[in-house]
């Protein structure tokens, strides 16, 4: 059972404003829509305030379509979802302008009435969706979804419309196993006929034109699919550090090995010296 807050600038009440409200289990308040933003603000914060804090708004928009677009919009401060109940020949009026979450026409029955409150308080609980970054990367690869692209190392590769839609599914979802057929579902559509050999096919150009250095971000796991396997930046740049603890130790093992030669001489010749000085 939700509290819902019934704004209107008529004296009529919920019953003749929404009908279906009467037929379901809400508490329902009908207040004054007042066109000033200062006094519709301070009605809802008192309400909030008190024991009978609203979970929904509700603007009635039938008749005075100017006015409650005005009345939505000085709401969207109130931290609340904002149904607007319109006539049927308000459709066209409704724009993204007014800020409101959703419209119910005043005709409309319990069954949806319900649904549209109950989905407008859960989408304000959820709170705001945080939109998904259009570009995937994974160390020198760049995919960018609104421009259809992809780039290694700054370089764009020339991807056919499905090798693309190909690679940036696998590497939206990196190590995850997909088998042929959830592929072709996947990228190629459940309308598609073709055989799974369609994408082995994809796969070895899609590797091809990543080059050998980076081939290896399409792994194959055998008897199963293919996966998206993430670069590995960070192994790349500590690899170069290796190099001169090795070559330290080279060096010093050729140091080793030329004291050793170097002694070997030394011995030989003091043993030359001692055999003249006896002759």
């Amino acid at each position: 059972m939700s509290k819902v807050l019934l704004l209107t600038g008529t004296r009529e009440s919920a019953a003749e404003i929404l009908p279906s409200l009467s037929l379901l289990d809400h508490v329902v308040t009908v207040a004054a829509a007042s066109a000033d933003p200062m006094l519709a603000r301070a009605s809802i914060r008192s309400r909030q305030a008190g024991s009978a804090a609203p979970d929904v708004l509700l603007v009635d928009a039938r008749h005075h379509l100017v006015r409650a677009k005005e009345l939505a919009g000085q709401l969207t401060g109130a931290n609340l979802p904002v149904l607007a109940v319109i006539s049927e020949g308000a459709w066209a009026a409704i724009t993204p302008e007014w800020g409101v979450d959703d419209v119910v026409l005043h005709t409309a029955g319990p069954g949806e009435v319900e649904a549209r409150i109950r989905l407008a308080i859960g989408r304000a609980a959820a709170g705001p969706v945080i939109a998904q970054s259009a570009e995937v990367r994974s160390g020198e690869l760049v995919i960018d979804e609104t421009t259809y692209s992809a780039k290694i190392s700054g370089v764009p590769l020339d991807l056919t419309f499905k090798e693309f839609e190909l690679l940036k599914f696998l590497a939206q979802h990196p190590k995850r196993v997909f088998t042929r057929s959830q592929l072709l579902q996947e990228v190629w559509g459940y309308d598609y006929f073709g055989g799974t050999r369609t994408v082995d096919v994809h796969v070895r150009r899609l590797r091809a034109k990543l080059g050998s250095e980076n081939e290896a971000l399409i792994g194959t796991v055998r008897n199963v699919g293919y996966k998206f396997v993430p670069a590995k930046s960070e192994s790349r740049q500590k690899a170069p550090a290796t190099q001169p603890d090795g070559q330290h130790a080279n060096t010093a093992g050729e140091q080793e090995q030329g004291q050793a030669d170097g002694r070997k001489p030394a011995a030989k010749a003091g043993r030359q010296a001692g055999e003249g000085g006896t002759r």
